[in-house]
């Protein structure tokens, strides 16, 4: 029987930077549940129906975001036990937060029209802001992702 000799790999950039987009699609989805959905009662996540209706798909929602942020910090932490050497790629993943946004502002809201932000209000100054925040939070991964990738290089 021969030794285990255990190897250093370097640490992929893929695995904290999905960690990253996992933790951040969650993250937006519970925000946008919790406030949006529960706290101040402006929509349900499919609105086309009953409102017995919209609270099931409120949570199924619910359950989708936990998967997402459970499975999200499992690959966290398996990045982190693989090489601790993971710079700014986790956060660079967060960019999730303006791709559940922006999903949810143009395909939910306006293509698929499965609920509006706000009903009975004129919804151009809600969605300029929804869609406006969620490019700012896409905007913000990117450069982060470009700054750890340069950082990388840098070694």
């Amino acid at each position: 029987m021969t030794p285990s000799v255990e190897v250093e790999r370097p640490a992929s950039v893929a695995r904290p930077f999905g960690a990253g987009l996992l933790i951040g699609i969650g993250l937006m989805a519970a925000v946008d549940e919790i406030v949006f959905h529960q706290l101040l009662g402006w929509h349900h996540f499919y609105d086309r129906d009953t409102t017995r209706v919209g609270l099931v798909s409120d949570g199924l929602l619910h359950a989708a975001e936990l998967v997402a942020l459970v499975a999200g910090f499992f690959l966290l932490a398996d990045a982190r036990r693989r090489g601790p050497s993971m710079g700014l790629f986790p956060w660079a993943g967060l960019f999730g937060l303006g791709v559940f946004q922006l999903w949810d502002g143009l395909v939910n809201h306006k293509v698929l029209r499965l609920h509006q932000v706000r009903y009975d209000v004129d919804l151009l100054p809600y969605d300029l802001l929804w869609n406006g925040a969620a490019a700012l939070l896409l905007a913000v991964g990117v450069v982060l992702a470009v700054v750890a990738v340069a950082r990388r290089r840098r070694g």
